[in-house]
This record gives structure tokens, sequence and C-alpha cells, in this order.
């Protein structure tokens, strides 16, 4: 039986996926992960013998995984509703890091991968990034909108608001995710009210 202080491997990857967010991924070395994650550097190995890219691809994963599940629940109630949470999620990991923090998935998509190599850690970036767009273009879809439309509309939202949290980090201000979420509301709106 593990010790109840033991590291469990989701609190590993849950570290990973924080510390990637503050320092990307090739500024970090798995023993800086596996620390920050109050992790054991053998326990880190044990569960990601492959090393940092397979932890790195398991925080990404789970880091996209936790804004589907929020997505997915917020959006029962509308694409507004759930640009919302989408909106508020980021809020909180930049202001509760001091501008420290943002998104795993942005900071593991922005650095440069090996000549010739998709890493697993960005292909799963691509991954989240694409069941992201496809939860937001299915709520606008059942909401009314241009089939057409929609998933340039979701890809659209997911990219400003991506950047949108880049330009807080930078200005360490909130007001570039303030406008960007005006903007956004008001697209969906209008979407929204065209007949498809």
């Amino acid at each position: 039986m593990a010790k109840p202080s033991a590291p469990s491997r989701e609190r590993i990857v849950a570290g990973a996926a924080d510390m990637i967010s503050r320092r990307g991924l090739n500024a970090t070395s798995i023993r800086e992960l596996a620390k920050h994650a109050k992790a054991p550097l053998g326990s880190t190995y044990h569960y990601f013998p492959e090393g940092k890219q397979q932890l790195a691809t398991e925080a990404v994963r789970y880091a996209g995984g936790a804004v589907a599940r929020i997505l997915r629940k917020e959006l029962d109630a509308g694409p507004a509703a759930g640009l919302r949470a989408f909106l508020a999620l980021w809020r909180g990991i930049v202001v509760e890091s001091d501008f420290r923090a943002g998104c795993p998935v942005l900071a593991v998509s922005v650095e440069e991968p090996p000549a010739d190599e998709i890493p697993p850690a960005l292909a799963a970036a691509a991954e989240a990034f694409e069941d992201w767009e496809q939860l937001l273009a299915g709520a606008l879809r059942e909401r009314g909108a241009d089939p057409e439309r929609a998933p340039g509309l979701a890809a659209l939202i997911v990219a400003s608001v991506e950047g949108a949290i880049a330009m807080c980090r930078a200005k360490r201000s909130m007001q570039p995710l303030d406008r960007v979420a005006q903007q956004l509301e008001v697209l969906i709106a209008d979407a929204l009210d065209r007949p498809a």
C-alpha cells in the first residue's frame, strides 16, 4: 500500500502542467518539474519512464482535458456562457499567479520543436486546441449559428483568448482579456442572430 504522502501520478502531472504554464517546456528540466510537483525524482521516473516528453505530453493532455470539461459543462447554457467560463478560468490562473502563469497548451505550442520532428507534447497541444474548437463550434451550431461560420468563429475564440492571455502576462494587466471578451461576446451574439 502506498504511503499517504506519496505523490500521485495525477499530482505530478498537474504540477508539471502548472510549471510549463509558467516557464514553458524547453526551459524546464524533469528534475524541476518533479520538484515543483513536490515529488521525488524517482517517483517521477517511475510514472514517466520515457522522461520529460512523456510527462509534458501528459501535462498538456491533463490541461486540455480540464478546459474541455469546463467547456462541456458551461456550453450547455450556450456559447456565451461557455466563453465566459473559458475567460474566467484563464483570468483566475493569470491573476492568482500574479501574471506568472498562462496556458500550458499554448506554452508548448510556441516553443521551437526539434528539426524534422513533432514532439508528442506538441501533438497533444494540437489535439487540445482542436477539442476546444469543436466544442465551441458545436455549441454555436446548436444555438443557430451558420454551420459554415461556426468552426471559424470557434477558432477565433480560442486564438483570441490564448493570445490575450499572453498579452495579459506581458502587460501585467487584465485589460487585453477584457477587451477581447467584449468583442467575442458581440461576435457570438451576431452569429446567433443571423439566420443559418
